[in-house]
């Protein structure tokens, strides 16, 4: 089977030759809402023994020490990855050298995240608030998507987005994987904080700045030995076609129930195909 370009193959050892590093998506590749999938933590030690270097790279908006400790505390493997990069490591970096030349006393942040979640916000100098009317920015981490309706976001930020509060989204996957299947993630609610007249800033796959950050870490290897693994087009794949690198589809996570048909016209959408389609993240 093909799609263009794309090639299907059973097992990731098939190609794993073919590059030097792999950048791998957590949700929807190593694990779902529930917790890992079968196999993925031996995969990830057998691609590791192989003598690759692994990033794990996540829309998750909290930073990269909180997720390292939590995939161990689910039965993944310490060292089987180099680095466990998040688009909340990456913002919260961006954030502490804004602060380093602020003037003009600490600024108030509307904190939106999960499960009480204050870990974005830790060791920078900055004053939280849980209203729009008074922010000075909207920072945007997780959503509760399976808890609140998106009208409850409305109300939240429309005083900001009217004041012209800007936004920063360190997650933008607009769907995510829960317990009961899938729910509305941050990126959605980003969309909304436009739709009522704001301006966000998007940190995470598929933009660049995640991107750099990982190719710098690994020593701006040449990206045509670099492949990322992931489940969705418009973030897996379609960021690492804009970075240069190669792509891997898998066919679990939030295209698990996906036509072919359907995977096609997300390719042509989102001008992207991946060099390979894998149906489990399994050496």
């Amino acid at each position: 089977m093909t799609f263009a370009q794309t090639t299907a193959i059973a097992r990731l050892g098939e190609i794993a030759d073919r590059y030097d590093a792999f950048l791998i998506d957590q949700f929807g590749v190593l694990r779902d809402g529930r917790g890992p999938y079968p196999g993925a933590a031996e995969t990830l030690v057998k691609l590791k023994d192989a003598g690759k270097r692994i990033i794990i790279l996540s829309n998750s908006g909290k930073r990269s020490a909180e997720n390292d400790r939590r995939l161990v505390d689910l039965g993944f493997v310490a060292g089987s990855w180099d680095w466990f990069l998040t688009s909340g490591e990456v913002a919260w970096q961006i954030l502490r050298r804004e602060g380093e030349g602020a003037t003009g006393g600490r600024r108030k942040c509307l904190l939106i995240s999960r499960d009480g979640d204050l870990s974005p916000l830790t060791g920078l100098d900055l004053e939280r608030t849980t209203s729009g009317a008074d922010a000075d920015f909207v920072l945007l981490a997780a959503s509760e998507g399976d808890v609140h309706p998106l009208s409850h976001y409305e109300a939240l930020l429309a005083p900001a987005a009217r004041r012209g509060v800007p936004c920063l989204c360190t997650n933008p996957d607009k769907v995510m994987l829960i317990k009961e299947g899938t729910a509305f993630g941050a990126g959605r609610i980003a969309e909304l904080y436009e739709e009522l007249g704001g301006s966000v800033r998007w940190i995470g796959k598929p933009f660049a700045d995640i991107y750099a950050a990982a190719l710098e870490f690994l020593g701006h290897p040449d990206p045509t030995r670099v492949c990322a693994i992931g489940d969705s087009i418009e973030h897996d794949i379609a960021g690492a076609a804009s970075a240069g690198l190669r792509s891997i589809l898998v066919t679990t996570g939030i295209l698990e129930r996906a036509s072919d048909a359907e995977r096609r016209k997300l390719f042509a959408e989102h001008g992207a195909n991946p060099d390979f389609i894998l149906p489990k993240f399994l050496w």
